[in-house]
Parts: structure tokens; C-alpha cells; sequence
């Protein structure tokens, strides 16, 4: 009776299918495939919130965008990335303790990049950290921390820099600046710590051998993201005479410093890092036309189909204008970390660094116009550089705005990935 009972079910089961029509059948379930995580350490708070929020903005668009195409290709499947946020509220020493944390968790990559110092730190917390404990090492990548020691004195095995040195970003600042004979008198003014420190060094020195005629005006640190008013700053900078001020500075201190020279009526051209971003832009309004310059491995301008439709995947991403931040080195690491990955067939931080170094990017997921290669001596980013000047949206050369200011930037110089490259003096040892 049993087996009946059985048949006839099976019977009303088919009869009902034949009537409803074909049904997809239910995918066999599996277990997720286990992330490759990564964290950001980074100040997302504090005085500095602004800009790290906006280098998280970069990292999760690029994160997405690989996981939009499967995630990275391991031995036993695909396994998206996972970007995990650590706020380390612009200190050092949250910082080293949100390492701690992440090692804990079993993350094997680490993100930083908006302070040289915290950069150093963490640089030489993981050196110590891979040596004493080998089965969790980890890999440091930076997107931003500048400072040229960090790939030179202190370099190491486990730190790879994908933006361009401050020597290399100076190098092509300073061509420019050096060939406006208008200029005679400068202005050097920087954040107080290791990179703004080099860069009105450096600056010094690079403008003695191309303009031995400029005279200096001005040399000034200052305290890194504690000022508030910079019109003191600004009314110095004026009755100095100067004609170009020369600046590291960045974030809301980049911000500060040129909203206040525009109070202050100063009549100079500010060569500058990130002149070009965080608001710096509608800051200064028409006072910068022509005169606020900035220097990068990208900007929305550079101009060809390839470029304006990756550009209009960000801002579709990123609607809105105030979020309006995307740079092409935070995106070429990502995916030279999701190929190094590939290319080792492991998520172990070793192979993945082996692999990274002398990898050149494959473009094709950034639209196929950019080009850079992970110098193995050193581990420094080897790319193209802009040197780029404000002008008004529709200008010649000028069809995309910065954060909806109505202020664009178009291109005054474009280096070649060779014509950036620079010797290093890193004598780097390896495990």
C-alpha cells in the first residue's frame, strides 16, 4: 500500500508540472567562497575626514569593479575582495594598534596612504612583525604617503608605493614653473612632518638648478591639520612679493591655505600636490584661473574616449558632485593586487609580493590608457605624470568640473611612465 501511496503522489506531482509548465530548477547550494580581504587604515575622522573618506570612496569602486567581473582566480574558485574600514583618526599610534587588529583577523594586505609618518610607522611595525611571526605576515600598499624616503632609506620588502614620489611629482611641478620666466620670486610653504618637510628640501634644490635666477622668498612648515586660519600665512606670502607659491600641502590644509590667500587679494600661481580636489577648487573661484596648477597621474581632462568613459562610470557611481574625488593610482592597485594575486595563484602576502614586483598593469580594466610597472628594486609605482591648471568648464580643453565648482583643469604637461622614473638608493633586503 506504501508503494502505491508513493506512485500516486509521484503521478499528482507530474500532472501538476505538466500544468504549470517547465520550472528552472534550484541551483545546487555551495558554500560562499571565502573573501581576500583587505584594510583600509586610514583617518576616517578628525580633521582629515574628508580626504579619507574620499580614498575610501576610490578603494570600494575599485573593489567592486573587480568583484563585478568574479573576483580574483584562485586554485580552488573565484573569491571576491573585501575592503574592511579602520579609522585610525589621523594618529600614529591607532594606527599601529589597527594593524595589530587586522593581522589578528587574519588580514593578509594593508591600505594606507594620507600621512607619510603614519606610512613610516606602519612600514616599520610590519617589517618587525613579518620577521618575528612568518605564518602571518602581511603586505603593505600605498595609494598617497609620498614621502621619497619610503621607497629610498626605508624601503622594504613588504611596502609597494603606486603613487608617484614627491621627488617625481616635484620634478615635473618644478619644469613648469621653471619655464614661466615671470617668475622671479617663490614662495615655499608645507605640513610640518616628514613629507612637507621634503618637499620645500627638495624644492630648494631642484629650483637652484633650473632657475638659479628665482629667488626664494619664503620657506615655511607648519603644523599639520591644527591650523584653522591661514590669513596670517597668506598676508606673509603676499608681502613677501612672491609670484608662485610652492606647496606639499593637502586636504582641508591645501583648503585653508588658498581660501585665505584669496581673502588676502594674493596675486600668485600656487604650484601645487592635490590643488585639483577636496574643494580646493571652489575655494579659490576665479582668483585661480590660470594660477592654481596641480600635478597627478590622471585627471578627468586628459581627454580621449577611453578616459571620459571611465571617468562618467565614477561620477555614475558617485552622483554626487561633493564626492566628485577619483584617482588613477588608487585604481591601478587595486587591480596590480587582484593580478599579483592571480599571477601567484595564492592569497599568501609572500607570493602575492613576489608577484608584484615588475608587474606591469593591465589596462584593459581601466579603459586601456593607462600605463605603470612595480619597480622591483625599490617597489615604487612607475607611471605618467600631469601637470594640469585651473580654468573655467567649457574652456578649451576643459569639458569636465571638479565637484560641481564650475572649475576645471587642463593639461599644461603630460610625462611619459619613462620620462618620470628617477633613481632610487634603497638596498632593499629580502626574506
Amino acid at each position: 500500500m506504501k508503494i502505491v501511496r508513493w506512485v500516486r503522489r509521484c503521478g499528482a506531482v507530474l500532472a501538476w508540472l505538466a500544468a504549470v509548465g517547465p520550472v528552472a530548477a534550484a541551483p545546487v547550494s555551495s558554500p560562499a567562497a571565502e573573501p581576500v580581504r583587505v584594510a583600509l587604515i586610514e583617518g576616517l575622522s578628525g580633521s582629515f575626514a574628508n580626504a579619507g573618506e574620499a580614498v575610501y570612496r576610490n578603494l570600494l569602486w575599485a573593489v567592486e569593479r573587480v568583484n563585478q567581473r568574479g573576483g580574483v582566480s584562485l586554485p580552488d574558485g573565484r573569491h571576491p575582495l573585501e575592503l574592511v574600514r579602520f579609522d585610525s583618526k589621523g594618529s600614529n599610534e591607532e594606527a599601529l594598534s589597527l594593524l595589530r587588529s587586522a593581522i589578528d583577523q587574519q588580514i593578509g594586505f594593508v591600505l594606507q596612504g594620507n600621512s607619510s609618518a603614519t606610512a613610516a610607522v606602519l612600514i616599520d611595525a610590519l617589517n618587525k612583525h613579518n620577521q618575528r611571526e612568518p605564518a602571518r605576515r602581511a603586505i603593505f600598499l600605498n595609494y598617497s604617503a609620498v614621502d621619497p624616503a619610503l621607497t629610498n632609506e626605508k624601503c622594504s620588502f613588504w611596502h609597494f608605493r603606486f603613487d608617484a614620489h614627491a621627488d617625481m611629482r616635484l620634478q615635473a611641478l618644478t619644469d613648469v614653473l621653471a619655464a614661466d620666466a615671470r617668475v622671479k620670486k617663490v614662495y615655499l610653504i608645507g605640513q610640518d612632518y616628514s613629507f612637507g618637510q621634503s618637499v620645500l628640501r627638495q624644492a630648494r634644490v631642484m629650483l637652484a638648478a633650473k632657475r638659479p635666477d628665482i629667488e626664494i622668498v619664503g620657506d615655511e612648515l607648519h603644523p599639520l591639520g591644527r591650523i584653522k586660519d591661514f590669513l596670517p600665512y597668506a598676508a606673509k606670502i603676499k608681502a613677501s612679493g612672491a609670484q608662485a607659491v610652492l606647496t606639499g600641502n593637502w586636504g582641508n590644509d591645501l583648503t585653508l591655505l588658498i581660501r585665505a590667500s584669496r581673502e588676502a587679494g594674493l596675486d600668485a600661481r600656487f604650484y601645487t600636490f592635490y590643488g585639483n580636489a577636496l574643494g580646493a577648487p571652489a575655494a579659490i573661484g576665479d582668483a585661480g584661473l590660470d594660477r592654481v596648477l596641480a600635478v597627478a597621474e590622471w585627471h578627468p581632462n586628459v581627454g580621449g574616449a577611453a578616459s571620459d568613459r571611465f571617468y562618467a562610470s565614477f561620477r555614475e557611481r558617485f552622483p554626487n558632485p561633493q564626492d566628485d574625488y577619483v584617482h588613477m593610482r588608487m585604481q591601478a592597485m587595486v587591480e596590480m593586487l587582484a593580478a599579483a594575486i592571480e599571477k601567484a595563484g595564492s592569497a599568501d602576502p609572500l607570493a602575492v609580493a613576489r608577484a608584484l614586483e615588475g608587474l606591469k598593469l593591465d589596462a584593459r580594466h581601466l579603459g586601456g590608457f593607462h600605463r605603470g610597472t612595480m619597480r622591483a628594486g625599490d617597489h615604487q609605482f612607475e607611471q605618467p605624470l600631469v601637470v594640469s591648471v585651473m580654468q573655467r568648464v567649457g574652456s578649451p580643453g576643459v569639458r569636465f568640473d571638479n565637484e560641481g565648482s564650475g572649475y576645471g583643469f587642463k593639461t599644461v604637461l603630460q610625462l611619459t611612465e619613462t620620462q618620470t622614473e628617477m633613481p632610487h638608493r634603497c638596498a632593499m633586503e629580502r626574506p
